[in-house]
């Protein structure tokens, strides 16, 4: 046992070696002949379409889009076959994450054990992030779909570092019929996940879950037309995206409108508030069953009956009206009668997935900090808790240490005392945490 370990460290020593090589332009070192032709060659690619070996992956559905996204998607009928197969008996207790993601790379279901759902969400394996292979290079799902066939990822083969912790298997899901892509499905843990029999039981979960929408189709086939069509409509329905008010680490808020406009690159347009107005969008975003007059004038005024909202919402609608009509806030009581996402709301999302890390990425700031609106100041706290609680509570030491490098925790002498409980005796960060502890208390 101890001489299969010692091979095992010595062959995962060597790819991370010859991966540092790669990275730094390398692409000669010897060491390079002893990693398997199909990482190297994902490496290569990666290489090209990345700029680095690190950083999350882009998160592309959230929200309401996610969830019409996945309601409408033709392996939504699939998930309890695969549940079967792969998490049977105490799902949140099997040592796996198992994930399903479309032709894209994009997750869409993540289940599977929680412990390891909360490690690997830390770095951004979450629903509605996007695994693809040129997102965030070399990873079972991502090099799958890239070349159509089962693949196992073993730790430092990965092209991005953090996710050489884990290992993992995955397989493209394919129409019965056409042998179209639908999707790709994953099965992500330790050293186990990428084994032989991994690979065999993801395989024939893969079939199971073909044969499964093969059966399905034929049975909508003998019901009645009208029913026929109705299930078809549901099946290719696509959600309209969302506008999204954007003010963390913001004075100026910015309303994001998708396919407004030529501005951006998905034809979306963006337009500038003043304070005022974004306190005012962002307290309605944030209570969708709306506000009384003296409420709202309470939030943003801090009084109740202030005369001045009257005539600030006639200005904002009138602000509105051009650009986004269907967000002019309606009377009676005050609200939102179309979806406003914000990118607060989207931030808290992240920590309700375990996606720490994606979450701080995703967190440049305070929302509006120049606001002194006391809705906003109240909505500003619970994010700020929120983060903290979540990142003292369960992320990964690398992720306690990038939030003591941001203002929210550079001055927080609890969360410096945990990163130096977390880091190992020899770590050469513990001298600059301990000097950041005895300055703040002295």
């Amino acid at each position: 046992m101890s001489a299969w370990k010692d091979e095992r460290d010595a062959s995962r020593l060597l790819v991370e070696r010859a991966h540092e090589e790669l990275l730094a332009g390398n692409a000669d070192d010897p060491r390079l002949a002893a990693v398997r032709p199909l990482v190297r060659d994902s490496w290569s690619r990666s290489l090209t379409s990345l700029a680095g070996a690190e950083g999350a992956p882009p998160l592309e559905l959230d929200g309401d889009e996610l969830v019409a996204y996945r309601s409408a998607h033709p392996l939504a009928g699939a998930l309890d076959v695969i549940r079967s197969l792969l998490l049977p008996g105490d799902a949140l207790d099997s040592g796996v994450a198992v994930a399903v993601g479309d032709a894209s790379g994009r997750l869409l279901w993540v289940e599977g054990d929680r412990r390891v759902r909360t490690m690997t969400g830390s770095m951004g394996f979450v629903e509605g992030a996007n695994w693809s292979e040129a997102a965030v290079g070399t990873s079972a799902p991502g090099t799958a779909l890239a070349l159509d066939r089962p693949v196992q990822i073993r730790g430092p083969e990965h092209y991005n570092r953090l996710v050489q912790p884990w290992s993992c298997t995955a397989a493209p899901l394919r129409d019965p019929e056409t042998g179209r892509i639908l999707g790709v499905l994953d099965v992500t843990g330790g050293a186990e996940a990428a084994t032989a029999q991994a690979q065999l039981l993801v395989d024939a979960t893969a079939r199971a879950v073909e044969a499964e929408l093969l059966v399905t189709r034929l049975r909508q086939r003998a019901e009645p037309p009208r029913r026929i069509r109705t299930a078809t409509i549901l099946r290719t329905a696509k959600p309209a995206p969302a506008a999204v008010l954007r003010v963390l680490g913001r004075d100026l808020a910015t309303l994001e409108l998708p396919g407004a406009g030529e501005q951006g690159p998905g034809g979306e347009r963006s337009i500038e508030l003043s304070l005022r107005h974004a306190e005012l969008l962002l307290v309605l975003a944030t209570h969708r069953q709306g506000l009384s007059g003296d409420r709202l004038a309470e939030l943003v005024y801090g009084e109740p009956g202030s005369d001045s909202l009257r005539p600030e919402m006639v200005r904002l609608k009138r602000v509105l009206a051009d650009a986004a009509p269907h967000l002019v806030p309606a009377s009676r009581p005050y609200r939102l009668e179309a979806p406003l996402e914000t990118d607060l709301q989207q931030m808290l999302s992240l920590l309700d997935r375990g996606a720490h890390r994606v979450a701080l990425a995703a967190y440049p700031g305070d929302a509006l900090p120049a606001s002194r609106a006391p809705g906003v100041e109240e909505l500003r706290e619970t994010a700020r808790a929120a983060l903290r609680e979540a990142i003292m509570a369960e992320a990964s030491v690398d992720v306690l240490l990038a939030f003591a490098d941001t203002d929210a925790g550079a001055d927080d002498v609890e969360l410096l005392r945990q990163c130096l409980r977390m880091l190992p005796a020899r770590s050469p960060r513990r001298a600059g945490l301990v000097a950041r502890v005895e300055r703040l208390e002295g």
